[in-house]
């Protein structure tokens, strides 16, 4: 197992600032000093940087607000994720300023694929497989839908329209017994990059505690292996990162998500 200093500096240096090579159509990438911001997706825009160049002060108020108003012309809400080691320590401050309002504190954690292949013995009649048809990515929407309470319908079509564009950087997951879905989730990369990102995970109430988590976590890290990916990452919640960690990830750093929305519009769930 590498240090979480030596997992820190590899996602530093291939995660951060770095954007997928197949972007889904309509989609813009644009560059202002060393903000790499993106537009015109399905769900909303972002923004990415490995630092920002020394700026401070009032050089580092102007870019948030030229952020800002680039997607304001879109209409469109954004996202920027902040880290904790990020400097100058007064970003946060300096984005609250702009209008963007912090959302819930995540835990970046690693982990070696390699060592988290083990999977545990699943609950009777449970079973996991990969999928690709419409008609899954519908019920992994509504489910997440039933679960957080706020919709989530969107998803069907965001997964929909990745794995048809470019199927060989996502890869699909289920576990259902019979035909109850109970959880879905997916693993993201990109071809070359050492890193793949795992995403969704939620879990039927009811089936919660009985190893499917870790199950979905295996069965991904058993993908990554074979299609070349050496690292695991996921943005964890406060529930997820310590479940994350027992399964042997390391937490690295800590990320917060900024969002700012138009007026009159809805952010994004994040």
């Amino acid at each position: 197992m590498r240090t979480a200093a030596e997992l820190l500096a590899a996602y530093h240096e291939q995660v951060r600032a770095v954007l997928p090579s197949k972007q889904p159509e309509g989609v813009v990438v644009d560059r202002d000093g060393p903000l790499v911001r993106v537009s015109g997706g399905k769900h909303h825009g972002y923004v990415v940087y490995r630092d920002l160049a020394g700026l401070t002060g009032a050089d580092l108020d102007a870019l948030i607000e030229r952020t800002r108003d680039y997607f304001s012309s879109r209409n469109e809400a954004v996202e920027w994720k902040t880290h904790d080691y990020d400097e100058p320590a007064d970003l946060p401050d300096r984005l609250r300023a702009a209008g963007f309002v912090a959302g819930e504190v995540e835990t970046v954690v690693i982990g070696l694929a390699e060592e988290l292949t083990d999977e545990p013995e699943l609950p009777a009649g449970v079973s996991i497989r990969q999928v690709s048809e419409p008609v899954d990515f519908e019920r992994i929407a509504a489910l997440h839908t039933e679960i957080w309470n706020e919709d989530w319908s969107w998803l069907a079509k965001d997964l929909a329209d990745r794995q048809a564009a470019y199927p060989d950087h996502i890869a699909i997951f289920v576990a259902e017994a019979g035909s109850q879905l109970i959880t879905p989730a997916w693993l993201v990369r990109d071809p070359g990059n050492e890193f793949a990102t795992l995403w969704g995970g939620a879990t039927r109430p009811g089936w919660r505690g009985q190893g499917i988590y870790r199950a979905m976590v295996a069965r991904r890290a058993q993908f990554a292996t074979r299609v070349g990916a050496r690292y695991l990452q996921v943005d964890a919640s406060a529930d997820s990162a310590p479940i994350l960690q027992r399964l042997g990830f390391v937490a690295v750093t800590t990320t917060t998500p900024y969002v700012w929305t138009p007026p009159g519009g809805q952010g994004p769930a994040v």
